[in-house]
Order: structure tokens, then sequence, then C-alpha cells
């Protein structure tokens, strides 16, 4: 039998809420919410820890949180709620039924161990949007590049928006944060050339050989790269535009430059 919870003001449940919404309990405690299963099962395979589930049976079934159970670690106690309490805590409409409280990572430069001696890198300075980030993210693992790299976060990698957006690719993908003079150092260290996605100064993009270690960057679509990026850049690229405007959906940019780079070296 399960411990069950059918009240809002369980004290757990009131956690879980202020988890989803407050960026600073996120730090404080080091934990965060996932919800579904297919986002759970990534964080599982990514190494994620987890310290509890929460499922509502009359939605997901015995034999998938069984597979939870024998996937994840001995640790993690499983909780069932009423389908109440799940509506109150659940974001999505189309849902799974079940939620999960994981411990967080780091996420610090200093612990980015890359597979390869010719890394294909991206890095995105100072994105806003949690819908962006996590766009980024699921482009990222759809070219299995070989890190993901944020300058200057402008909210924490565990905001549950990030992890709905990139469909749980937040867990999929080898992921540091850092200052833009940090990352640069970094790169620079690591021999990895640095191609800026500018206007200024720029050629076009397929001109370049992508074949060598790699770092795309890209910055906001409001006012793009910082300074220090453009003066630390190997070469600026640039994507041609035939329209009106001259800058697009930064995920779109970077799936763009990332591909390219990924034919380049034959997939």
């Amino acid at each position: 039998m399960y411990k069950n919870i059918t009240s809002f003001q369980n004290p757990l449940i009131k956690q879980i809420v202020l988890l989803q919404e407050k960026s600073r309990e996120r730090r404080k405690t080091q934990l965060f919410v996932i919800e579904g299963l297919r986002e759970i099962s990534l964080a599982i395979k990514g190494g994620y820890l987890l310290k509890t589930v929460l499922f509502c049976s009359e939605i997901v079934s015995e034999e998938e949180i069984y597979i939870l159970k024998e996937t994840g670690d001995n640790e993690t106690e499983f909780i069932e709620i009423s389908s109440e309490v799940y509506e109150k805590l659940a974001y999505r409409s189309s849902t799974e039924g079940v939620l999960a409280i994981a411990y967080s990572k780091t996420l610090e430069l200093a612990d980015l161990q890359l597979a390869t001696k010719n890394p294909l890198i991206l890095v995105a300075e100072a994105p806003e949007k949690p819908g962006n980030i996590g766009a980024l993210l699921r482009t990222a693992d759809a070219a299995k590049v070989d890190a993901v790299i944020i300058a200057n976060p402008k909210t924490d990698m565990f905001n549950p928006n990030i992890i709905r957006n990139s469909v749980g690719c937040l867990f999929t993908n080898r992921i540091a944060t850092g200052s833009t003079s940090e990352i640069i150092s970094f790169l620079k260290e690591s021999k990895i050339n640095i191609y800026c996605a500018a206007l200024q100064a720029s050629v076009n993009y397929d001109t370049l050989d992508f074949k060598k270690p790699t770092a795309i960057v890209v910055g906001t679509e409001a006012t793009g790269l910082s300074e220090e990026w453009l003066q630390n850049s190997t070469q600026n690229i640039i994507i041609p535009m035939q329209g009106e405007i001259d800058s697009m959906n930064v995920s779109v940019a970077a799936g763009i430059l990332i591909f390219e780079a990924k034919r380049q070296r034959g997939f």
C-alpha cells in the first residue's frame, strides 16, 4: 500500500507548489518538479535522483509506476494522490498522472566533461524566455551536440517551463552555465573556435568550416550578443535573409547553424 494524499493543505503539496512557482525555493532546497512519464524517465536516464514520485492511479497504470520503481533509485518514495490534488499540481491538460520531486545538479562550467576532442557546442547568451531555452535544448538534442552552455542565465535551468518546453531535453543534453567571461576562457583554453551569430563583420554561415572544434554562439533576438563575444569571436556568421526583417527566432537560427555544422561533419 502507498501513502495517500487527498488534501491541498498537505505540507508536501504546498512545497511542490512553491517549487513550481519560486526559483528561490528551488535554489534553497536544491529540488525541482518534473511532470510526465517521458520527462521523468529521461531524468532517470540522465542520472538525476528522484526524491518523491506522486501519482494518480485514476490516470497512470500500475505497470507504468512499476517500471519507474524498477528504473529509479531504491530510496525514492512513491505516494498516491487524488485526482483533485493532481489537477491542482499539473500544468498540462493532456497529462499522464505522475509528477516527481528531483534533486537538481549544479551545472557548473567547471564540471563539464566533453566526450570528444572535436566537439560541437551550442552557446546561448542570456536567453530570457523559458520557451526559447526549451526550444534550444530540443534542437541541441535533435542534433546531438556535445554540450549546451548558457551564458549569464536569466532564470534557473530547473524552471518547470524549461522542462516542459524542452520535452525533457534538459536531461538529455550535457549542460553548463557560467558568465560570458568564464565561457570564453573555457572555449579558448580548449582551443574551440568561436562562431558568433551577429550582423557586424559577418560572413555567410555556410562558407565556413565547422568540422574542427566549434562553438556556435547565439544571443537574444532583441539585443543580440554582447560586445565581449564579438571581440573574442573567431568569425562572426550570418544567415542571409530575403524578407524585411534582419533577425529570426533564436532557436530557429541555432537549428540552421547547428545542422549546417552537422551536415559538414557527415552527421
